[in-house]
């Protein structure tokens, strides 16, 4: 009787404790629901990597507003932030992202980017690397340089081939990751060297042009995330410094005529496809001047939306939305986005 009474209340035991635990983590049975012992794991484990972060990178920032850091003036904050001064420090951020097991973006001058509300639930590694050097009709620049700075100095020093790049807002590493171009020029015509990270081999390793890939506003840079440029060296040409002048001018001029440049955006939305402009197509369709929110299909050149004020991604990837389908039902077209939407 004695065992039969101690089995008896040890089975009592048993299920008492597992009802008990299955009222904190509703896991009893198979049914399988969230309680507040798996949040309370979840939260410690949060609370580690954020710990592990701040101890590798002392001056990773929290919960920083993206919105100031692109040309559309859109998008939520950055859980985590980190502005990268020199190449080291790039390297120092994706070894620290690797040990703590969280997403990251490069950005750069963030002329072609476009934030979630969101925001983005990792680090965002802002680029301010900016050392150059000048070496007779050859330039090496760090990723984080201004477009506009490479532009003075081959001005200064009489070189041809950025003259193209005045007036874009972007830094030489974004216009070599994307092919930037205009005016029948792009980076990969003056592109020599590229200092690249292997963030999966943690490797340094110098491309040469004919290895980048580069087609139309593409490269092996944008197609693989994992390949991050540090330095570029780019090689010109002599000329006379009053018709690079001229030139930067025709150029400048034209964009001021042409461009909606009085109001956020971030440059043409799309890639122009095989012989035809993404711009004219999307004004075939009507689509001048539309609306959603707050943001805007520019009146003056269609390929631009514009932030009116306030606009959120959402007003923005409701026109994009809806101009890829106008372009296709219209003219059996797709449209693809040139500017970068971070997941």
């Amino acid at each position: 009787m004695e065992t039969r009474g101690f089995l008896l209340f040890f089975i009592l035991s048993v299920i008492l404790k597992l009802g008990l635990r299955a009222a904190l983590t509703k896991d009893f049975f198979g049914v399988n629901r969230r309680g507040p012992i798996v949040e309370f794991e979840k939260l410690k484990m949060k609370n580690e990597k954020l710990a592990n972060i701040k101890e590798l990178l002392s001056e990773v920032e929290e919960n920083i507003s993206l919105a100031q850091f692109t040309t559309f003036r859109i998008g939520g904050n950055a859980k985590y932030f980190f502005s990268a001064k020199s190449k080291e420090d790039i390297v120092k951020a994706i070894k620290a992202v690797q040990r703590c097991d969280l997403p990251f973006f490069i950005l750069a001058n963030g002329s072609n980017v476009l934030f979630s509300d969101k925001g983005f639930d990792g680090l965002v590694i802002k680029l301010e690397n900016t050392k150059h050097e000048l070496n007779f009709n050859t330039i090496h620049a760090d990723a984080g340089v201004k477009l506009h700075t490479m532009v003075d100095i081959a001005t200064e020093d009489e070189l041809s081939g950025m003259e193209w790049a005045n007036g874009i807002p972007g830094t030489i590493g974004g216009a070599v990751r994307g092919n930037a171009g205009a005016f029948n020029s792009s980076m990969s015509k003056i592109v020599k060297t590229i200092e690249v990270l292997d963030v999966l081999t943690s490797k340094i390793k110098n491309y040469e042009a004919k290895d980048c890939g580069f087609g139309y506003r593409d490269s092996i840079f944008k197609k693989n995330r994992n390949l991050i440029i540090l330095s570029i060296e780019i090689q010109l040409q002599k000329e006379n410094k009053d018709k690079i002048k001229e030139q930067i001018k025709k150029y400048r001029d034209y964009r001021k005529e042409q461009h909606p440049l009085e109001l956020p955006s971030a440059g043409s939305i799309f890639k122009n496809p095989l012989k035809f402009s993404a711009g004219e197509l999307i004004e075939k369709c009507g689509l001048k001047g539309r609306k959603i929110g707050k943001a805007q299909i520019s009146e003056k050149h269609c390929n631009f939306i514009l932030n009116l004020g306030g606009a959120t991604a959402k007003d923005v990837l409701s026109l994009i939305k809806l101009a890829k389908e106008k372009v296709k039902e219209n003219f059996g077209v797709e449209l693809e986005e040139e500017i970068v939407i971070p997941n």
